[in-house]
Order: C-alpha cells, then structure tokens, then sequence
C-alpha cells in the first residue's frame, strides 16, 4: 500500500503560523485516513518554527531568479530571516517521506514551504504568484509528485497509477 506524505494543517492540526489547521472535508481524503496511508508532516514545526508565529514569504517568488548561489530567502514581514528554519523543516518532510517510502505528497498550497502550484509573492500584500514552496521544491527534485489539497483527483489518478 502507497503511504501519502501530507501536510498535518490538511489532517487538522494547528500547526500553521496562525495556530490553526485547514482541514480538508472530502470523502477520498478520509478514505486514506481510514486506510492508514498518510503520513502527517509540518516542516516549519520540524525546522525549529513555534506555533503560533509571524507570517513569512518567499521574498521574490514569482520574479526572475536572480544569477546567484544564495539560492531562497524566506522572511517574516519584520525582517526576521527564517531561511534556515524552512531549509532544515524541508531536509526533514523529505527524510519522512522516505523512511515511510512515499512517493506522493499532498501539501498546503499557497504555503513559502509547501506551496506547490502558487506561493506570495513576498510583499506581505496577499498577492499570490506562480511558484513551489522549499518543501515541495525538494521533494519534487527528490522524485516524490507533490499535489495540492486542491489535486486530490489527481493525486488519486496517480496513486491509482502507482499501484498498478
């Protein structure tokens, strides 16, 4: 049987910046519950991240990469970095996705971690632009197929698919 790597605000945890989840309400989603197939992970709470915290963004996703090694930079609308935080939170949802052998993710959209088809665009304005969070970035490098709660179709076509 697949496991499914999920993001534990989708399983109703309250572990987003805000101290609340945004659990997912849909039958198939339940039925994996109820199956044992996910497996919970919040990477800003692996990487050191308190709940409740400040809101942060992906500075200048949605721009032009600029030419450097320096590679994502993560803030707080004050101007604390949490880079490293969400850098080592990512290290960590991919080390449980494969002890657990999954090579599926349902993540939070919109998140600077999990985010899979948009993230802010760093202004801290609500504007959301095309792009992947760190988390779902490594994981996607690393082979596993990152869906957002919004995919669940899809991530069932595939894990039909990866079951056959």
């Amino acid at each position: 049987m697949e496991r499914i790597l999920v993001s534990s605000c989708l399983l109703g945890r309250p572990v987003r910046y805000d101290a609340t989840a945004k659990p997912v309400s849909d039958d198939l989603f339940e039925r994996w519950r109820a199956e044992g197939r996910l497996v919970p992970v919040c990477p800003e709470i692996s990487g050191g991240l308190p709940v409740p915290r400040p809101p942060a963004e992906l500075m200048g996703a949605g721009r032009e990469p600029e030419r450097s090694t320096q590679g994502p930079q993560i803030m707080t609308a004050s101007g604390e970095d949490v880079t490293e935080e969400f850098l080592r939170g990512a290290q960590i949802a991919l080390e449980t996705a494969r002890r657990a052998g999954t090579r599926i993710a349902i993540l939070k959209e919109s998140s600077p971690s999990c985010g899979s088809h948009r993230v802010y665009d760093g202004t801290f304005s609500g504007t959301q632009v095309p792009g992947m969070g760190v988390t779902a970035a490594l994981l996607t490098s690393a082979g596993i197929r990152v869906f957002s709660e919004d995919d669940l179709p899809e991530a069932a076509a595939y894990l039909a698919e990866l079951e056959s």
